[in-house]
């Protein structure tokens, strides 16, 4: 039997990927001075570059969740037409909407008895999750049966390395205090976090200066790549296209048959990073 896959908007899949392995992406919500907006990559009710020029003008956006009755609309009529439904969602540690995904899979399988849907818990956010449905879509000779398995089986091996350059949006998201973004910002720490096992967003260390954050990501990156499961890296930023290509200049050096693909990172996670994030993505042999 076909089936369709799905991600979210979270996943910041690229629209010319989306496109070219026929992944439905569904749209992420966001607030911004009290107007609502819909993101899905490469074709905002904002343009990104907007979206962070605000931002750095001290705009703050409130992010919403896919509801329950939006997966509904998106994988009914998949499943009418006699598919099955494999979605690939955004970390539930950040994030409610595997949740609604999981609530509208069971209302939808009472009805289509006969039909499969998988949801999956990404443990994954931004564009590594991207890159996992990434690796994934291009495995469709598999059952969904098998992918699904797949997925669960190598979620955690898709890593995240992120750096802030200011540390103000992570104090108005209330993930730091004052105090702390204070002092942070004299002593010019930025710090290097990634994405954990349970799918949290966490610190890993504090280093001075931005170039050797940004140079910390790639070196995390060598501590634990697998270069035989890693033919493609992403590399996301928010409005700091130059820094991405500086770390994306790293990985090319030191891994020239890798594909390294850099792109924007989206709303639901650039409203609470903000501008100036950087973030590595990879295959490897552990988080």
């Amino acid at each position: 039997m076909s089936y369709r896959i799905f991600t979210d908007a979270t996943s910041d899949l690229p629209a010319t990927f989306a496109e070219q392995l026929q992944v439905s992406v569904l749209p992420m919500g966001f607030t911004m001075e009290e107007k609502e907006y819909f993101y899905i990559p490469g074709r905002s009710d904002m343009p990104i570059e907007t979206f962070y020029e605000k931002m750095r003008a001290g705009v703050s956006a409130i992010t919403a969740q896919v509801n329950a009755f939006t997966f509904i609309e998106a994988f009914e009529p998949v499943l009418k037409s006699g598919e099955d439904v494999l979605y690939i969602g955004f970390s539930s540690k950040l994030s409610g909407t595997v949740q609604s995904a999981f609530s509208a899979a069971e209302e939808l399988s009472a009805k289509y008895p006969d039909r499969k849907i998988f949801v999956i818990d990404s443990c994954s956010a931004s564009l590594g999750e991207g890159l996992l449905v990434y690796y994934a879509a291009r495995k469709r000779d598999l059952s969904v049966e098998a992918l699904a398995k797949w997925v669960e089986d190598n979620k955690l091996r898709f890593v995240h390395w992120f750096t802030v350059d200011d540390l103000v949006y992570l104090k108005r998201g209330g993930r730091i205090s004052g105090a702390t973004a204070a002092i942070a910002t004299i002593l010019n720490i930025k710090p290097v976090m990634h994405v954990d096992n349970e799918g949290y967003l966490v610190a890993a260390e504090k280093v001075q200066g931005r170039k050797k954050s940004l140079r910390a990501l790639f070196d995390r990156m060598e501590k634990t790549v697998d270069t035989g499961a890693t033919d493609t890296v992403f590399i996301g930023h928010c409005a700091a296209a130059a820094d991405a290509e500086y770390v994306a200049g790293l990985v090319r050096e030191k891994y020239p048959a890798m594909t390294v693909h850099v792109d924007d990172i989206g709303t639901s996670v650039g409203a609470h990073s903000g501008p100036g994030t950087v973030a590595l993505f990879f295959v490897g042999s552990e988080r």
